[in-house]
């Protein structure tokens, strides 16, 4: 990467980088994209996919209390609220709750779930991570939501389409989300390179949005194992 890269350069570096790892290319998520799921199978990827969900606010507040920059504070604060539903932005606690109940799952369970140990496991390596590095690693982890929106509507369309028995109420959380994550990745973008100046900051960052990357991928890894490759019962993740 050229000591000087520029933004869009950089951004282009990014979804480079993160393309051949991203979620989208994980065999659960192949599977789920066709159709192949069964109810126990989305079930158990609701409730332990929740396990990250819930976890967004602890690492937004992680980043804000390494920053030493107002400015950045107040940017990443905005974005901390509008992701626990101030405004007219659906939460991502309550909306993916509402995903949950309009799949036959009960809101407390899945709020008290256990979660299998791998996944648990990846979000607490996360959540270590941002509270150790510097407040830009930590913003740079959000860089992982780039290439987001075209997963989030492949994920809509495959859910509308091949699993009916979810009510279409539980995909107001997906909607609101592919309707701001272009203006919160552009924001995360802006912060990453104005204050990533040099070749060694950027290439942090980039490792930073791999991490990410690298969190989400195991997270995958520990549901298809448990509930494709093996029969785990559904009440091992609540």
């Amino acid at each position: 990467m050229p000591k000087n890269t520029s933004k869009d350069e950089f951004e282009r570096e990014l979804k480079r980088a993160l393309e051949p790892r991203y979620v989208d290319k994980h065999p659960f998520m192949q599977l789920l994209y066709r159709g192949r799921l069964t109810k126990k199978q989305v079930q158990a990827w609701i409730i332990n996919r929740f396990y990250l969900q819930n976890s967004i606010g602890s690492k937004d507040a992680a980043i804000i209390s390494n920053c030493p920059f107002p400015e950045v504070r107040r940017i990443w604060i905005s974005r901390a609220l509008r992701r626990e539903g101030m405004g007219e932005t659906v939460g991502d606690i309550d909306g993916w709750l509402e995903f949950a109940e309009a799949a036959g799952l009960r809101r407390e369970r899945v709020l008290k779930a256990h979660c299998l140990p791998g996944v648990k496991f990846a979000v607490e390596g996360l959540m270590g991570f941002v509270r150790r590095a510097s407040w830009l690693e930590g913003v740079a982890t959000s860089l992982y939501e780039v290439p987001a929106k075209g997963e989030l509507l492949k994920r809509v369309a495959a859910l509308k389409t091949h699993y009916e028995w979810i009510r279409p109420s539980g995909m107001r959380f997906f909607v609101s989300r592919i309707a701001r994550i272009d203006r919160d990745a552009a924001s995360t973008v802006d912060l990453v390179t104005n204050y990533a100046n040099d070749r060694s900051l950027r290439r942090s960052a980039l490792s930073a949005a791999l991490f990410m990357s690298d969190v989400t991928w195991s997270i995958h890894d520990a549901i298809y194992v448990n509930y494709v490759t093996g029969d785990v019962p559904l009440p091992a993740s609540l």
